[in-house]
């Protein structure tokens, strides 16, 4: 039998845990994992594109456990009533092959976005933070706001979105949190909202090319979050704020952000920093206080990997509903597939004569 984690058990873990601890405690997974990077088999996702989308595995395995994630982003899907990204997982035993967890990930890739953002920023960002801008208000952004809150001490959120009902819904969802000394500001473009800030994330959703950061909007000493340019030919910073002498530009995996992040704008031979050679201690995330610093994130498998491990180990240590999926077949003769279907089990057979 293999555990299944479905939307209700997810909800119910996050409710009893807390959800500022819950992205906390995954982003301690995450950097762990990202402590033992060599152990890694990598390799950039697997995306097939269609004019309106794009659906994506994501494989990740040390050896001992595998794991994928499916997942869609599909911008225009908001207009009919659907989410932009849905997402479910699989982890599985490398010594036998055989699937151990299905889980749901399209909450559980909010939280673990926001896990990243913030550990990326505690690396990177200058120390004593105060306000940030969040630029894109949409299905992500409650989660971003919940993790630099309570990870790096954010205590004002400057907000823009193209759609201010994106807005009004943040801030009704941060205000029924109360969260502790949280001035919340609406602004009305984007330069309004980055002025003055210490950290700008940007989390927008369109698939094309855009420049929602350009230069003159950039200060030194700024940490830049930049999360929604995930795929190729989506972009949310100006080519020419990563080309500043004064930028360093952290990614997860490079062979992957050279095909889908920020630095798909640039020539093949652009230097970056991998997150993991910071965590090692082989590079620096910030050498200077007036340094800008880039964190050029689309999301790595690992960290699906780390998420659906700590998702297991709530499921098991938190009682609840803990239900199981026979998605494999228990054989007495495991070489006799086909002797569970020359006849019905017993069970089978007395439902069917009960409705017949």
């Amino acid at each position: 039998m293999v555990d299944y984690i479905g939307i209700e058990r997810v909800h119910e873990l996050v409710r009893r845990t807390g959800v500022a601890r819950f992205i906390e405690e995954l982003a301690t997974e995450i950097e762990s994992d990202y402590r033992r990077w060599p152990a890694f088999d990598k390799s950039p996702r697997h995306a097939t594109h269609s004019d309106i989308g794009v659906i994506e595995l994501m494989p990740a395995s040390d050896g001992r456990l595998y794991s994928f994630k499916y997942v869609n982003g599909h911008p225009k899907n908001t207009a009919r009533g659907l989410l932009t990204v849905t997402a479910f997982g699989v982890m599985a035993d490398v010594a036998t092959g055989y699937p151990l967890l299905l889980a749901e990930l399209t909450y559980t890739t909010a939280l673990r976005t926001a896990a990243m953002s913030a550990l990326a920023a505690r690396w990177m960002a200058r120390r004593n933070n105060r306000a940030m801008a969040l630029i894109g208000n949409g299905a992500q952004s409650e989660f971003q706001a919940i993790a630099f809150h309570h990870m790096l001490g954010i205590r004002e959120l400057r907000l823009y979105d193209t759609d201010p009902r994106a807005t009004d819904k943040l801030v009704r969802n941060l205000s029924a949190l109360s969260l502790d000394g949280l001035r919340i500001v609406i602004c009305q473009n984007t330069a309004d909202a980055v002025r003055s800030a210490d950290i700008v994330t940007t989390v927008t959703a369109d698939k094309r090319n855009a420049t929602i950061l350009t230069p003159d909007m950039i200060e030194p000493g700024m940490h830049i979050n930049g999360v929604g340019g995930d795929c190729p030919g989506k972009t949310e910073l100006h080519a020419d704020i990563l080309r500043r002498p004064d930028a360093r530009i952290v990614v997860e995996y490079e062979p992957q952000s050279r095909i889908e992040g920020e630095i798909q704008q640039m020539e093949p031979t652009f230097p970056v920093i991998e997150f993991a050679d910071v965590v090692a201690g082989n590079a620096s995330g910030r050498d200077s206080e007036r340094e800008v610093t880039i964190f050029d994130s689309v999301g790595f498998a690992i960290e699906d990997f780390s998420a659906l491990r700590y998702l297991q180990r709530l499921h098991h240590a938190q009682r609840g509903t803990q239900p199981q999926l026979d998605l494999v077949p228990d054989l007495a003769d495991p070489k006799d597939l086909f002797c569970t279907l020359r006849e019905a089990p017993a069970k089978t057979r007395r439902a069917e004569e009960a409705v017949a």
